[in-house]
């Protein structure tokens, strides 16, 4: 099967997978756009689970500074070497999230780093709500349950659907980012400032 050039450009542009990996992707799905989407995230979920766990001790602290002066954010994000770190990929990624952190206001960047007493609050805060809709005690469990994993879903920043692309969670974006670089890369931590906040 023959895959134009502008079918690659189109999925380059979709995914940030480099040229090669994207002709192989439409050639290994018949040319389907939305499979070869799907088959690049597979792919890039391997590699980044085969460079977890390695070191990520150089990286970017970066400083987004809303228009208007009233909202800035602070993140660093880790990567393996200076190399990658200075590269215009990595420093258009670290900007995103930085962004995405402005808009989305995410209280912890996984959801271990949230503190046990905030889970506590919203589980007693989930149960409460669901005790007063007169369900059965075990489908009150699984409303609490639920609720909590959507409370994660809205706060936690890895788990937070991407600002510029909502079907994309933070999580895969990254995960995306180690693919494309060849490196682990991590988001170590942020801080979100508004003007009057807390």
């Amino acid at each position: 099967m023959t895959i134009s050039a502008e079918r690659v450009k189109e999925l380059r542009e979709r995914t940030g997978a480099g040229m090669m990996e994207c002709k192989k992707a439409l050639v290994e799905t018949s040319g389907d756009m939305e499979k070869a989407v799907e088959h690049l995230r597979k792919i890039g979920a391997v590699v980044a689970a085969k460079k977890e766990g390695r070191a990520t001790k150089d990286g970017l602290i970066f400083s987004y500074i809303h228009p208007g002066g009233r909202l800035g954010v602070l993140v660093e994000v880790n990567c393996e070497t200076d190399f990658v770190a200075r590269t215009a990929d990595f420093q258009a990624f670290v900007k995103d999230i930085a962004m995405h952190i402005a808009a989305s206001s995410p209280i912890a960047v996984r959801r271990e780093d949230v503190a046990a007493e905030v889970i506590a609050k919203e589980k007693e805060i989930y149960e409460a709500q669901a005790a007063a809709s007169g369900k059965p005690p075990a489908v009150c469990a699984k409303m609490v349950e639920g609720r909590i994993e959507k409370f994660f879903e809205e706060q936690v920043l890895l788990e937070q659907p991407f600002i510029r692309d909502p079907k994309t969670k933070v999580r895969d974006l990254v995960t995306a980012m180690i693919a494309k670089v060849g490196e682990n890369i991590g988001v170590r931590r942020f801080a979100r400032f508004g003007l009057g906040e807390g």
